[in-house]
């Protein structure tokens, strides 16, 4: 299996469908190991996805300080006891969804005298097991974290309730964004990326179609 052709192909794909979109792809490398992952690094790739601050600080740390422009998303939820370590490592936050972490997030970027870049998670099906805010309180969370806390808040993003029919979802959030004036969307993952783009995803998520199937 060869990353780069994977990683490629996907690009390929996305530019095809839709010339006109800036689109970042993510490479997804939670639980792949660095040497697994390096190949896409020496390509030149800059854009790299973790859902465990743990994780990423040990794969990531020491390489960040070689390759200083690589940029690293947070994809997963994050607790506000992590917070300070996200900051850290992480360029991104894809999963910004309460008023606790968002203080936290802002102490601790102040403290570092590092400004991050910020995505809002919307909970699109109010599903119980999965983080993010309900749509009719994100006037009042955006609100909250971009003027009083001053955070560089670039848009939405959401996984989508997995009943097969991820464009129902894509379509409300795009609305969404637009509504709010958001210039970046992050949605779309490997099985749907081509849709997600579709309905103006300027972030992707792909993890398994560039680097094969997790264990």
């Amino acid at each position: 299996m060869n990353i780069i052709t994977n990683f490629e192909k996907i690009r390929h794909e996305i530019k095809n469908n839709l010339p006109q979109n800036e689109v970042n792809v993510i490479a997804v490398s939670k639980t792949f190991s660095i040497e697994h992952i390096m190949p896409l690094v020496e390509y030149g790739h800059k854009h790299f996805g973790e859902n465990k601050v743990q994780e990423a600080e040990k794969k990531w740390r020491e390489l960040k300080k070689t390759v200083t422009d690589l940029n690293l998303h947070m994809i997963g939820r994050l607790q506000s006891n992590k917070a300070k370590k996200a900051v850290e490592i992480f360029d991104y936050i894809h999963s910004l969804d309460s008023e606790k972490l968002a203080n936290e997030l802002s102490k601790r970027q102040n403290e570092k005298n590092k400004s991050l870049s910020y995505f809002i998670q919307i909970n699109l099906g109010s599903e119980e097991q999965k983080g993010g805010v309900e749509i009719n309180e994100l006037k009042n969370f955006k609100e909250y974290c971009v003027k009083k806390l001053n955070l560089s808040v670039l848009g939405l993003m959401a996984i989508p309730p997995n009943d097969k029919n991820p464009e129902k979802y894509f379509k409300r959030i795009s609305e969404l964004n637009k509504k709010f004036n958001f210039q970046h969307l992050s949605i779309g993952m490997s099985n749907d990326y081509l849709q997600a783009v579709k309905y103006g995803a300027s972030h992707v998520r792909v993890g398994s179609a560039i680097f094969g199937s997790r264990n």
